[in-house]
């Protein structure tokens, strides 16, 4: 089992058992490890105690976060950039195909592609000449093509390549300035929301309705919501920073768990 989905495993007994305030070493016989591992396996993960982390994931946390984070992304959307406040400096570039590209579904493009293990557990990734166009994340690797990929770009040539993937991964997650492209399929609307989600700023947080009214759009919280959910590249788009006003974590492509835990991971910021 690799650290994430020990930490996964943490996440998930803390949320079911908050009231209950479980101890160390009620953990640790979760996680199957020594008090002394768990304390130093969940310190390098997310740079916090677990019941620090569990803070960071309560819905009132998270409301008063949304409420902070309110005024610093309107000025991130006003100037078209970031916005202050920024943990790191991961910046994204987004282009998105034209409409005859979009109708070929890669005809005529090269697609490198692989899995390789994450902070945040297994991923698959694929880029182009033109920019990272998938970045998925699995419960456990595969043996093939991942079936979004497939799909999203069906009549592209794909070329397997493990060794850069994993390069591009740990270039990705270290959480040190770096600047990246991205490659996009999406509606016109999908790929204004997209942009809008690159001016969010690691750490905080925006509602569904907060988004809708960045984008022009106010009262289409549902679509903004459906935007995000068919956004293909996780982590990099992040779209794991809109939650409900209520301050409730859910609703994440690539499930519940791991939409808190990047949440709470960026909340706490780098590791020391």
């Amino acid at each position: 089992m690799d650290d994430y989905s020990r930490v996964a495993r943490i996440i998930r007994y803390l949320d079911e058992n908050r009231i209950s305030q479980p101890s160390l070493a009620e953990l640790a016989s979760v996680a199957g490890l020594s008090e002394s591992h768990l304390h130093r396996l969940f310190k390098r993960w997310a740079g916090v105690t677990p019941k620090d982390f569990l803070q960071c994931l309560t819905a009132e946390h998270a409301k008063e976060r949304l409420r902070n984070s309110e005024s610093v992304f309107d000025t991130a959307i006003d100037v078209g950039l970031s916005g202050p406040g920024r943990l790191h400096d991961l910046l994204v570039t987004l282009e998105a195909v034209s409409p005859g590209e979009f109708k070929e579904r890669g005809r005529g493009l090269v697609v490198s592609w692989g899995w390789a293990e994450s902070p945040l557990g297994i991923v698959s990734l694929a880029w182009t000449e033109r920019g990272i166009c998938h970045l998925a994340f699995h419960e456990e690797e595969g043996d093939s093509l991942p079936e979004s990929l497939a799909q999203e770009w069906a009549n592209a040539e794909m070329l397997r390549n493990d060794k850069e993937t994993k390069f591009l991964v740990e270039k990705i997650f270290s959480r040190k300035a770096t600047s990246l492209k991205a490659l996009v399929r999406g509606t016109a609307f999908q790929v204004k929301v997209w942009r809008a989600l690159l001016s969010i700023p690691e750490g905080s947080l925006v509602s569904y309705g907060q988004l809708a009214g960045a984008v022009g759009s106010p009262g289409a919280a549902r679509a903004v919501g459906s935007a995000c959910g068919n956004n293909a590249i996780g982590f990099l788009i992040p779209c794991h920073r809109v939650i409900r006003e209520t301050g409730i974590v859910t609703g994440y492509r690539w499930g519940d768990v791991r939409k808190r835990a990047l949440i709470a991971r960026e909340m706490v910021g780098p590791k020391t």
